[in-house]
């Protein structure tokens, strides 16, 4: 079975060999670019597993560098940040990041969500195997193994951590889930996490299915005070 491909990209030399020798220990396979324009020309060129994107980037910043990849490409994407940057952070959810780890960082932690995000998109050693169904909901549908969602009967692209959240929520109809709940099963976050990740991938996928169909977009409830959930709109 092949290697899971991963595209390390910082502008920091030192960062992309700790990053490359924890992933190469783990078993995979690392390409480096050192800035944004290296990044998207390499991104788009070839195939990857997943990309490691730094946020601060010379020139070409993260954000930018994530933007032009989301418009060809929903390779998961995790995002490293300073610690300050919450509000950069919560930008780079929007323009279509997975997820994210501060700096500094733990590369186990990295290594962590990398493995994480790979198991729930399906990726080579890392698949899933006990979901094979299909959910249907009037105007949706979601196959879950081939991971791939119809509104309206048109296909349309969620990023990895969008597909996750959705299928997470349609598998439970009208329970409602707190932040803190999706945090821990949908990002695998269990004592840390920024709650705000979720609004920003609520309000991106409420987007995304509201411009197939208002009545699907309707299905994501918020629950004030709570949290969300999935509610047929009859």
């Amino acid at each position: 079975m092949p290697q899971p491909r991963i595209l390390v990209v910082d502008d920091e030399e030192r960062i992309r060999r700790l990053v490359k020798m924890y992933l190469e220990r783990s078993g995979f396979e690392v390409t480096e670019a050192e800035d944004g324009k290296e990044a998207v020309e390499i991104a788009l060129a070839e195939p990857f597993s997943l990309i490691v994107l730094d946020l601060m980037l010379p020139g070409l910043d993260g954000r930018d560098v994530c933007s032009q990849i989301r418009q060809q490409s929903d390779v998961p994407i995790v995002m490293l940040t300073a610690s300050g940057d919450e509000m950069n952070r919560i930008h780079g959810f929007e323009l279509g990041a997975d997820d994210y780890v501060v700096k500094p960082f733990s590369p186990r932690e990295l290594i962590m969500r990398i493995k994480a995000l790979l198991k729930r998109t399906g990726e080579t050693e890392y698949a899933r195997t006990d979901l094979q169904q299909t959910l249907n909901f009037p105007g949706l549908m979601i196959q879950i193994d081939a991971r791939r969602v119809e509104v309206s009967s048109r296909e349309i692209s969620l990023t990895p951590k969008e597909f996750d959240l959705l299928v997470y929520m349609a598998q439970r109809p009208d329970k409602v889930f707190s932040r803190e709940e999706l945090l821990r099963d949908v990002w695998n976050y269990q004592f840390y996490g920024d709650q705000r990740t979720v609004d920003t991938h609520i309000k991106r996928l409420r987007e995304k299915l509201g411009q197939a169909s208002d009545l699907v977009s309707q299905y994501i409830v918020t629950v004030w005070g709570v949290g969300y959930k999935f509610e047929v709109v009859q």
